[in-house]
């Protein structure tokens, strides 16, 4: 009888209550025995939530010592102390810092050189006091670099209060203006500042125009967005010689443009939205560069004169290709970087806007992670990239666009005398049910041998066209340092592979992301890298929906489950507009007042499909300020489990009471949730002895 067994003749979970509410559409009638739960106000959800944490505390009592054990091994592996690699814009050098046993980091900037006295824009440790969660939004110095522009965060609600600093006296400006979102946009006054506005839904809707050091009462609502399915952004080329502001659904754009030295002016549209129409632009010169997917399903590159931006001038500079995906574009004063997907792997090219010559940025690893850092100087000829993989820590890069040189600049230290020739990394393909060969990224200790018995923690995301990327993390170390191998699997529903890759995983081609992913997990045990009985899955908010899925289809396959922030209600969920992930996941999911719809999303949707049956071991998440997926949709996902599960495997809840979609703000808080996860996957693996534990070298 191991721990956990002895611990069930004292430690019952609690039995959520059932109230019954029929829901009828299409002829058809769901009964939610827990739909109770969205009423935060009852006093009987907070109770049910704290007796599944309370229960969950004592389930997982025991592993308590190994918790600490795995938190000290993930914190002695970071520089406490460190520096990230300052970045220049004009005059000023702009970095951030950490401080030994301080939870956030500090804002920092140096003047002409980088030996100047450090000048101190916001300290989030100071900040933070009195507030469990604490979160910095917008972060935006005026183009005159005298005035930041940041916003605050304090539930994990995303709903951000915005505020001015004169970085001249430290003295906040008077006015303060709330439920704000991630974007704003400084014009060449630096006086005016457009910024996004939330509605109940937590959708950015409006854009208003707000002048310094006057009345939040007086801003201008610029536009406002009626259609729920849209959101707004507003940003500025890096030009500097225009705002932009951006209209987006999950499937069609609109994109409007205001000269930055005119911030009284009205915004011009480029291009009015047609449905299934994506565009993003920048600028150069007299110029809009435009990437489309109109006629090009991995996107196409247009140009256009910033006199005639209609459709009807666009000009191609990058025609259209199957074989490969354009990502994106990054302009600067004499180069165009192209961000593109080929062979599941991220790529780039530069392109010498005076030569039209070009050349690849190339990177020597089997799968591996790079992305344009922080580069805000438009008379540059040197780009930042940061680039990582599973064995090799994060890295900062200047690439010179001219000479092709590529300076190292700062590679993620990870302490205690990690040795990466002693782990491997490899890219494997797995084939489908519809013999799609599907991308595995894999990492393990070069000791592992292929004996059929390893344990292996597997996951995946497989929504919204993103690709999992193939990164590096110093706190996995203490899964490989104990014999375990982990894997992504890169399933449809992502961009791995390009945008077809994403259409063949979404709408009524969503169950290809849950075969994909079962079909890798067969693929592991079939060549000897695991077990059935040795294999754990994990996955976040879509993620979660996945495993979720993937927990019905095939309960058999795996032992272990942690499923954070699980999306699990889909039907209900999408149905109620007065949610974020409804109206404008209709493009993503499905609208299921379509019949053919709503009978697809019910056929997968975990908490619609929980049966009598036995499941693996599960450790499910919430935050009960998550304004993406709402508490209730673990809670009652748990409740359902506990009541039909014909197991004896541990069910889990833990929710956060302070925190949302993304769980704990500060970096000790977060590794003592990640800990908690490790512990309760190793202590369900078998895996707690300390012994399991490989030491590096």
């Amino acid at each position: 009888m191991d721990k956990i067994d002895s611990l069930e003749i004292t430690v019952t979970p609690p039995v959520a209550e059932k109230q019954p509410q029929i829901f009828e559409l299409h002829g058809d009638k769901r009964i939610d025995n827990y739909f109770w739960m969205r009423d935060r106000d009852n006093p009987k959800v907070i109770a049910y939530l704290e007796g599944e944490n309370a229960y969950t505390q004592a389930m997982m009592q025991h592993t308590e010592g190994l918790q600490t054990q795995l938190y000290e091994e993930m914190l002695s592996r970071i520089k406490e102390t460190d520096l990230s690699v300052p970045y220049r814009k004009d005059e000023y050098y702009y970095y951030s810092r950490t401080e030994e046993g301080k939870a956030y980091p500090i804002y920092c900037r140096k003047k002409g050189n980088l030996d100047a006295p450090e000048e101190v824009l916001l300290d989030q440790n100071e900040m933070s006091q009195g507030h469990d969660f604490f979160s910095i939004g917008v972060l935006q110095v005026s183009p005159n670099h005298q005035i930041l522009a940041y916003s605050v965060d304090t539930s994990g609600s995303e709903r951000y209060t915005l505020y001015f600093l004169d970085l001249n006296t430290h003295q906040l400006y008077p006015e303060t203006i709330p439920d704000t979102y991630f974007s704003l946009a400084w014009t060449n006054d630096n006086q005016t500042v457009f910024y996004t506005k939330l509605d109940v839904a937590n959708r950015p809707f409006q854009v208003f125009r707000h002048t310094l050091e006057t009345s939040v009462d007086e801003d201008v609502l610029i536009y406002h967005e009626p259609d729920d399915s849209y959101y707004l952004a507003v940003g500025k080329t890096r030009s500097q010689e225009y705002i932009l502001m951006h209209l987006g659904s999950k499937i069609t754009s609109e994109v409007h443009y205001l000269d930055a030295n005119n911030p009284k002016g009205n915004f011009q549209i480029i291009q009015p939205r047609t449905t299934g129409i994506e565009y993003d632009v920048d600028h150069h010169s007299d110029y809009f560069y435009i990437v489309t997917n109109e006629e090009a399903i991995n996107f196409k590159l247009m140009k256009t004169q910033v006199a005639s931006p209609g459709k009807e001038n666009w000009q191609t500079v990058i025609p259209h290709r199957e074989d490969v995906m354009l990502s994106g574009i990054s302009l600067f004063a004499n180069h165009l970087v192209i961000y593109e997907r080929k062979d599941g792997l991220p790529v780039a090219r530069v392109q010498n806007l005076t030569t039209d010559q070009e050349h690849n940025i190339t990177f020597p690893e089997p799968t591996y992670s790079f992305f344009e850092g922080s580069n805000p100087e438009f008379h540059t000829t040197t780009l930042r990239i940061h680039y990582t993989s599973l064995i090799t820590p994060p890295s900062v890069f200047d690439y010179d666009m001219e000479t092709l040189e590529r300076e190292l600049k700062k590679e993620t230290e990870v302490l205690g005398g990690y040795d990466r020739t002693q782990y491997q990394s490899e890219k494997l393909m797995a084939p489908a049910p519809d013999g799609t060969q599907i991308p595995i990224s894999i990492v393990y200790k070069k000791s592992i041998k292929k004996d059929g018995k390893n344990p292996l923690y597997l996951t995946g995301y497989g929504a919204y066209g993103a690709s999992y990327p193939a990164s590096f993390s110093s706190n996995r170390l203490s899964l490989l340092d104990r014999g375990i191998i982990f894997a992504i699997a890169h399933v449809r529903g992502g961009g791995e592979m390009g945008r077809k890759w994403y259409e063949d995983g979404k709408f009524l081609h969503k169950k290809n992301t849950f075969t994909d992913f079962i079909a890798c997990a067969e693929y592991l045990i079939a060549e000897g890298w695991t077990t059935s009985h040795a294999s754990a899955i994990s996955g976040g908010s879509a993620g979660g929906l996945l495993v979720g899925a993937v927990m019905n289809m095939r309960p058999d396959l795996f032992k272990v489950v942690v499923a954070d922030v699980p999306f699990v209600d889909v039907v209900t969920t999408i149905l109620d507009t007065s949610l974020p992930l409804s109206a404008m996941e209709w493009e993503e999911w499905g609208n299921p007042n379509d019949k053919v719809y709503y009978d697809y999303m019910k056929s997968y949707s975990p908490y619609d499909n929980v049966e009598a049956k036995d499941y693996p071991d599960t450790l499910i998440t919430a935050g009960l300020n998550d304004s993406r997926v709402k508490y209730w949709e673990p809670a009652k996902w748990t409740a359902k489990l506990r009541e039909l599960k014909t197991d004896n495997n541990i069910l889990l809840l833990k929710t956060n009471m302070g925190a949302g979609h993304s769980g704990a703000s500060g970096r000790y808080e977060s590794l003592k949730e990640l800990a908690f996860e490790y512990a309760f996957v190793l202590d369900r693996l078998g895996l707690t002895a300390c012994e399991q534990k490989q030491s590096y070298g």
